[in-house]
């Protein structure tokens, strides 16, 4: 939340202009702390249902202790579920309709498991176009995670996503490269966020989009940007949201899509996640899995319980400050009058004064 500049004295002006939200003593005395209302468009398979909410839920709560967050989860119907998960949903979620008749403040996209080549083509794309159209003129700010990003950059854009080599899956450094923007102002200039994706969207693309590249892998890749006006669609290409656990269970889903046959590779171990030693254990444990596959044996436990203490989180703090100056923009931009549409509170073109 801002600072309020309540006296003349010269490092507010400075710190305003280097992006810090400074407000005037007039303008603080009218403002009033109320509630943000931010839905959860949750289009993850049904293993990860839960834990995407969690993982979303978690941040939002982290990043301001002042705000009043009402998180309204919501799916998309097309999308293939079990039993289990449809009484969840039809038990905890909301309905498009539901959240559209309220109406938003903010609202996260998840990402979705595809089995095809192309987005078009997956039972979510016309739903997702949709619910990402309303939102574009109705809610204040859309945050997009990984393929809703890609999805966006293809319908909204037309810059669709390619294949890589190889899978970018682990944790990579990140640098920012505009620190002028204040989603990514005064946090940490370089930082960690986990990848787990066999597609891009390149740089040049999100040039050709119009779009602010904010923060970048040493490899080059786009972790965050943002719309050109700042703040009413942002793109997260890795998971930011992930917990320490996150990528020791997709490993696990790995290996066990392995043995049976639905994966012709075991899997690599993901990139600057493991230490020496739990590397040790997993080098182990892919012996033992040879063995007993060789040897038509049951297969061995995975190790989960051996390496747990040792993983460690390097990301989560810079994600938990980059959420927080999103809602702490969001905040300020609808602050000025609840009852007002999007369109009417902000100068739609330049709504940061960026």
């Amino acid at each position: 939340m801002p600072l309020v500049a309540h006296n003349n004295l010269p490092a507010f002006e400075k710190l305003s202009g280097e992006g810090l939200k400074v407000l005037k003593p007039d303008t603080a005395f009218h403002q009033d702390i109320r509630e943000l209302h931010i839905g959860l468009l949750n289009m993850m398979p049904d293993a990860a249902l839960s834990a995407t909410e969690r993982q979303f839920f978690r941040l939002i709560a982290e990043s301001n202790p002042i705000a009043q967050f009402f998180v309204h989860p919501f799916t998309i119907d097309a999308l293939p579920r079990s039993d289990a998960a449809k009484k969840h949903i039809d038990k905890y979620y909301e309905t498009f309709d539901q959240v559209r008749e309220l109406g938003l403040d903010a609202l996260i996209i998840s990402g979705a498991n595809v089995v095809g080549s192309e987005l078009s083509g997956e039972p979510f794309w016309d739903a997702l176009i949709e619910v990402a159209d309303w939102a574009h003129d109705n809610v204040t700010s859309t945050l997009c995670s990984c393929l809703a990003t890609h999805a966006i950059l293809e319908f909204r854009f037309q810059q669709k996503r390619a294949t890589q080599d190889s899978k970018k899956w682990g944790v990579f450094e990140h640098r920012v490269v505009d620190q002028r923007h204040p989603l990514v102002a005064d946090i940490n200039t370089r930082f960690d966020v986990p990848h787990s994706r066999w597609n891009t969207v390149f740089p040049e693309q999100f040039e050709a989009a119009g779009l602010k590249i904010l923060v970048t892998g040493d490899d080059g890749c786009v972790h965050l940007a943002t719309s050109s006006d700042g703040i009413r669609s942002v793109f997260f290409q890795g998971h930011p949201e992930y917990d320490t656990v996150s990528l020791l269970k997709e490993y696990k889903r790995e290996i066990h899509n392995y043995t049976i046959g639905e994966s012709a590779v075991y899997p690599p171990l993901p990139a600057n996640y493991f230490g020496k030693f739990e590397t040790g254990v997993m080098s182990e444990y892919q012996s033992r899995i040879y063995a007993a596959m060789e040897k038509k044996t049951d297969l061995p436990e995975f190790p989960e319980a051996l390496i747990l203490s040792h993983l460690n989180n390097t990301w989560h703090d810079t994600a938990c400050a980059v959420v927080g100056r999103w809602m702490g923009l969001v905040y300020q931009i609808t602050h000025q009058d609840r009852d007002k549409p999007f369109m009417d509170d902000i100068d739609i073109d330049n709504p940061l004064n960026l």
